[in-house]
């Protein structure tokens, strides 16, 4: 077994944050980083305190709404999201710092990203969200896709050691 490289070792620990995940949807994970150090995690689910969507259901399921749309119909947060707020619950400073995510942010953790302060943002799966590029694109932050070779499942993960590939435009 080769040893990952760091890029490759934070991605996969993305990945396994990802299985905490409770939505019914889509799983994922992120991990922040700075100088090769975690800084803390996040999965998406529901607020602390408040019923899994895996144990209510999913409004958005049941209201039919395409991926990417209406996020404000979603009880879940992003791990994005639950990322960023653990770092500010404990008084983590994340500016400067790296984003390893199963997934490609949406518009709403992309604004949240930038202005945390994060200056690259590497991700593995898509997501149908275009105008997410255009904000890290005006912010200057820096895109990453760590593609992906046989075994990817719908959620994007993979047991397989990735590669590099430039963001799509």
């Amino acid at each position: 077994m080769a040893r990952p490289g760091w890029d490759e070792y934070f991605m996969e620990i993305a990945r396994v944050v990802a299985k905490r995940s409770t939505c019914l949807r889509r799983q994922v994970g992120a991990v922040i980083v700075r100088d090769r150090r975690i800084l803390c995690t996040g999965y998406n689910g529901a607020p602390a305190g408040h019923p899994h969507c895996s144990e209510v259901g999913c409004l958005r399921e049941r209201l039919r709404v395409p991926s990417g749309e209406r996020h404000e119909l979603c009880r879940g947060l992003h791990a994005e999201q639950n990322a960023i707020i653990q770092a500010a619950v404990h008084g983590i400073s994340i500016k400067g710092g790296v984003f390893f995510i199963t997934h490609r942010p949406c518009v709403l953790c992309a604004k949240m990203i930038c202005n945390a302060g994060i200056r690259e943002v590497y991700f593995q799966g898509d997501y149908p969200d275009s105008l997410a590029l255009d904000i890290f694109r005006e912010a200057g932050v820096r895109l990453v896709r760590m593609g992906y070779v046989k075994g990817e499942d719908e959620n994007g993960r993979n047991e397989d050691e990735g590669h590099h590939a430039p963001a799509p435009e």
